[in-house]
């Protein structure tokens, strides 16, 4: 996907790059690119201002799809999708979006089009996600399932 593509090149980080490494060059890019270091240039600022967001928005976003992050909140993951049934689900620019009746949401990368019309005409889409989507893409998650409250 063109996202994380961008968004390593962006750190200078390759697919295999650890937690670790991503915080250090997260870091080190910050110090680099903070705006309080361009107090007597104007323009520095402002461009400062905008490749520091950018910055921290390619860290958050390469941190919540790493392997090891994704490893902390398997068992949370394997729950949600072998007992949880589909709510809602959405497609654009080959990200699919699923919304469980949980309230979990995860967003799955690269997901070709021929694939998500499958899963519009799938007899079970929840089946066929389980056998076609949830262990074949990148994915992260976007919300947090609500516990209940007792």
């Amino acid at each position: 996907m063109k996202k994380i593509v961008d968004y390593r090149k962006l750190l200078g980080v390759t697919e295999a790059a650890e937690l670790k490494e991503l915080k250090t060059i997260y870091r080190n890019l910050m110090k680099d690119w903070h705006p309080d270091k361009f107090q007597d240039n104007h323009e520095g600022k402002l461009e400062a201002e905008e490749k520091s967001k950018h910055i921290i928005e390619a860290y958050h976003f390469l941190v919540s799809i790493a392997p090891e992050t994704r490893q902390q909140s398997l068992a949370e993951y394997t729950e949600t999708t072998t007992s949880s049934n589909i709510a809602d689900f959405e497609y654009k620019s080959q990200t699919l979006q699923i919304t469980f009746l949980d309230g979990s949401s995860y967003e799955y990368f690269d997901v070709p089009k021929a694939v998500y019309v499958k899963l519009i005409n799938a007899d079970s889409p929840g089946r066929f996600a389980r056998r076609h989507i949830y262990n074949t893409f990148v994915y992260r998650n976007l919300t947090k399932r609500q516990e209940a409250v007792a």
